[in-house]
């Protein structure tokens, strides 16, 4: 007698990715894939100038061209991506720790604690946010470590105010109240508890602020305030370059699309972990 044959289990459908959803994934693997090793890779001429072959255009030798100084473009890409992407990730790490800790404090805080931080975070969300970092980054003088910590200076006070709300309502759950009714502390109840429940949004919120990150530290940059000469970050050879756009546009195009290109990638991560996280998103 055949033994019956064993299906196998259904597949998840929540989990299964579009054919779109794969290629952003996929592109954003290949970008950290690039910020991780393509340094390792590149030649030493990164940063050495070859006057005699400035400006050349893209051909089989130099795939997108060379600079003013005769350094190759593609390279100089693949060298500021490390720059660019790990500067993003540190400013939006930054600024979600600091975020955190003061939703954190607000939410298992008194009253009054609570009051003041969010009225304090208020004002920090009233004002313009690019304006307030590229004063603080001017006032610490032009370089890449100045926007950094500006931006992560300035960039808190959506985590806080998002966070703390989100936190409220977490107390509001049924396991708080049985936590509480046990006799534990609330200090523990929020950190042990309360925090890592509402943490999922903060993922999501992380991974479309590392694009738009990246396009204001490339601003930053760009102004003359961020990254100088001859970093090879994406904004600062967009400034660099940008007195051959009419003679060698290769020298701006290539930078740009590569911060159009990984702003809008990370921010299509963070809009497929949204709908991933809450399914009713999802169109039909």
């Amino acid at each position: 007698m055949t033994a019956p044959a064993i299906a196998a289990p259904a597949a998840r459908p929540g989990l299964r990715l579009s054919p779109f959803e794969i290629f952003v994934v996929a592109l954003v693997a290949f970008l950290l894939a690039i910020a991780l090793f393509g340094p390792l890779v590149a030649p030493d001429s990164v940063y050495r100038s070859d006057i005699a072959n400035s400006l050349m255009p893209p051909s089989f030798d130099h795939w997108f061209g060379t600079d003013d100084q005769g350094r190759d473009v593609f390279w100089r890409l693949i060298v500021g991506a490390q720059t660019t992407l790990l500067s993003a990730f540190l400013v939006v790490t930054l600024y979600s720790l600091i975020g955190v800790t003061i939703a954190t404090v607000a939410a298992a805080g008194p009253r009054w604690l609570d009051e003041t931080l969010m009225r304090i975070t208020d004002i920090g969300l009233a004002l313009p946010g690019m304006i307030v970092a590229l004063g603080f980054a001017a006032a610490m003088g032009p370089s890449l470590q100045s926007a950094v910590i500006a931006m992560a200076i300035t960039g808190w006070p959506i985590t806080a105010r998002m966070l703390r709300g989100i936190m409220r309502q977490t107390m509001e759950a049924q396991f708080v109240a049985g936590a509480q009714v046990l006799g534990v502390s609330k200090w523990r109840l929020m950190t042990k508890h309360v925090l890592p429940n509402s943490l999922d949004v903060l993922i999501v919120k992380w991974a479309g602020d590392v694009g738009t990150t990246v396009l204001v530290l490339a601003s930053l940059s760009f102004i003359g305030v961020g990254a100088q000469p001859p970093s090879a970050e994406w904004g600062a050879t967009i400034a660099s370059a940008r007195g051959f756009v009419s003679t060698a546009w290769w020298t701006v195009v290539a930078p740009g699309a590569a911060v159009a290109i990984t702003s809008i990638a990370f921010g299509l991560l963070g809009d497929i972990i949204q709908v991933r996280r809450d399914p009713s998103l999802r169109g039909n």
